[in-house]
């Protein structure tokens, strides 16, 4: 009886999908693999990523167009450079952050989740009271023929971010 693979050459039978990742995964699985060795295989719980980002839970987003409406109905809080705050209050027990940056503002993408990344961080260093956040680009940051990023555009964002964020934890809010 013929191989199902008999119109491939022999060499293409050896390297076809059904036969190399079965070879692939009993190699590295093996104890004296060069991965298994290496540690690759070891612990995939992830439990180190779960409490890196543990602080910036689903529920701690805003995430849903109604809840980003009702609080852009409202006054700004604050305004920064490059950045506007919008705050109401909630009923739930922690803060949650909202971040709006529109492709205007930050051409790129780099940008925009840099924007993004240093926003979340900083919301989760702060003790922010039961509020819903938003933070929203309002001026532009760079454009496309400079860089996407660099430490000094970091380290604006992150000083008005914080002078942003840090101005919500004084005051008690009152709905």
């Amino acid at each position: 009886m013929a191989s199902a693979f008999a119109w491939q050459p022999a060499a293409a039978a050896l390297c076809s999908t059904h036969v190399a990742p079965r070879a692939a995964n009993a190699w590295l699985l093996k104890p004296g693999g060069a991965l298994f060795a290496a540690g690759v295989t070891g612990d995939r719980s992830h439990a180190h990523l779960r409490a890196q980002f543990h602080g910036y839970a689903r529920d701690r987003r805003i995430v849903k167009t109604d809840e980003f409406s009702s609080v852009f109905r409202l006054r700004p809080v604050q305004r920064s450079a490059h950045f506007v705050l919008y705050v109401r209050p909630n009923a739930l027990p922690h803060a949650r952050l909202g971040v709006v940056a529109a492709k205007r503002f930050a051409p790129r993408a780099v940008t925009r989740n840099t924007i993004k990344r240093v926003t979340r961080e900083l919301f989760r260093q702060a003790a922010l009271p039961s509020i819903d956040c938003i933070v929203r680009l309002s001026k532009p940051v760079n454009t496309k023929s400079g860089p996407a990023t660099s430490a000094r555009l970091k380290t604006i964002l992150r000083a008005e971010l914080t002078q942003l964020l840090s101005s919500q934890n004084l005051p008690e809010m009152r709905p």
